[in-house]
């Protein structure tokens, strides 16, 4: 095939954020991690020894890989109401006197009130069950049993600052977040005009003759999945089918059973019976399509999959390459990062790439990158495949933006590798 268009934002995958800019309390939607600092101790809360024992407020520094939802842990915040200037939330330590991280599911003394001040919404007092504030009288010890106003001072102990230190922003936290009476009007505003048949037009025009778009389990359930997801998805995604059409080819030609699950906690053991299920469901329905498996983030072996592809007639394997999520690519010149492509992704292609194994397919790379000052022209010849299927891949958020569609335009310079054929079906690099 040509190329492929990713179209994320299709159902709500990678979902728009002036979405959320409508929810009350956004700042606190589900999958949320806060880190707190004392403003007296002077550091942050976090769990001692990881959980399992008392909430403590003395690191120095709040380590990305032990984020707290006080402090450092790394488990979820879940919104379980909503006020006007303030939200209630789950956070996974429980209330005595002393605070401890030892619960796993929310219950009435996990839920604490975050009151933020109203004229540095960072600065922030946390309200227990009880009806008290905690407060760090220690570094190694946080207590509930702070009682009354604030003047929100350096001098108060039950004060703090919160940091938002990473967020989930998906259809989960759209449909909880603005809740069942609003959420269907939402969904059903993106569906119609996010993306709609025009778009499939440009596509088609512009030489890219397939379409990746990222469906969540619950569509199995549409139109009445189950809450907070609304109904609606399906029918989305039957517009798409009946739009692709324009590619003058069967509308379904690979099903993707899962995107990107990560090791060590997907196992190897696990994703090998969930894909071997996942391919025979699908050949239950077509003989035809492909099967593809997208390798784990994070393994060591980009191999590991082949002895169960192998043996499946119409797998292919999925892998995803990105000049992102590594300082070690903030340094490199232009030069150095096309160079890198060239040459060590290529490499990693045709180590995937192999003449009696499975099909390989390169459901992700990105255009963007974080060198500063290049060129378009240099920047489009980082944008070229090095060898094997590469999709061609765009966050479908640009698909609006007059450059990313001038790219595009038939007759630029430099985008001749846009209409190559490649053949999906060929065991070797093209």
């Amino acid at each position: 095939m040509a190329a492929m268009y990713s179209t994320r934002q299709l159902l709500a995958d990678g979902l728009n954020l002036l979405f959320f800019d409508g929810i009350t309390n956004k700042d606190f939607l589900d999958g949320t991690g806060l880190q707190f600092k004392s403003v007296t101790v002077g550091k942050y809360l976090c769990a001692e020894a990881g959980g399992g024992s008392i909430i403590v407020a003395n690191r120095t520094s709040a380590q990305a890989g032990k984020r707290l939802v006080c402090g450092g842990s790394t488990k979820p915040i879940s919104t379980s109401g909503s006020l006007t200037n303030n939200s209630r939330v789950w956070i996974p330590m429980a209330m005595g006197i002393d605070i401890v991280a030892v619960s796993s599911t929310p219950g009435r003394s996990e839920t604490f009130e975050i009151v933020r001040n109203s004229n540095d919404t960072s600065r922030v007092r946390i309200k227990a069950s009880n009806g008290f504030f905690l407060q760090a009288k220690t570094e190694e010890l946080l207590t509930a049993d702070y009682a009354g106003d604030s003047k929100w001072g350096d001098d108060d102990p039950s004060v703090f600052v919160m940091t938002i230190a990473g967020r989930l922003q998906g259809e989960f936290q759209v449909t909880n977040g603005y809740g069942p009476k609003l959420a269907p009007k939402v969904m059903r505003d993106h569906w119609r005009t996010f993306i709609v048949e025009d778009d499939f037009k440009f596509i088609s025009q512009n030489g890219i003759n397939a379409v990746r778009i990222p469906v969540g389990w619950w569509i199995a359930s549409d139109p009445t999945p189950p809450q907070p997801y609304v109904g609606g998805s399906l029918k989305a995604l039957d517009n798409a089918f009946l739009w692709a059409q324009y590619a003058k080819s069967p509308s379904l030609y690979a099903v993707e059973l899962m995107n990107e699950p990560r090791a060590p906690g997907a196992s190897l053991d696990s994703m090998t019976k969930y894909y071997k299920a996942g391919y025979d469901a699908v050949r239950k329905h077509s003989s035809t399509a492909y099967v593809v498996m997208s390798n784990r983030l994070s393994s060591d072996d980009p191999r590991e999959l082949f002895p169960l592809a192998s043996g499946l007639t119409g797998s292919v394997i999925d892998v995803h390459y990105y000049n992102l999520f590594s300082d070690e690519f903030n340094s490199m010149s232009v030069q150095q990062n096309i160079d890198f492509i060239n040459t060590n992704r290529s490499s990693q292609l045709n180590h995937v790439t192999t003449s009696n194994g499975p099909l390989t397919f390169v459901g992700e790379w990105v255009a963007e990158w974080t060198v500063q000052g290049a060129t378009k022209r240099i920047t489009r010849d980082l944008q070229r495949p090095v060898g094997g299927l590469w999709e061609s891949y765009f966050w479908v958020g640009l698909l609006d933006s007059k450059e990313c569609k001038q790219s595009l335009e038939p007759g630029v310079d430099d985008q001749e590798w846009l209409h190559q054929d490649i053949d999906f079906n060929s065991e070797s690099p093209v």
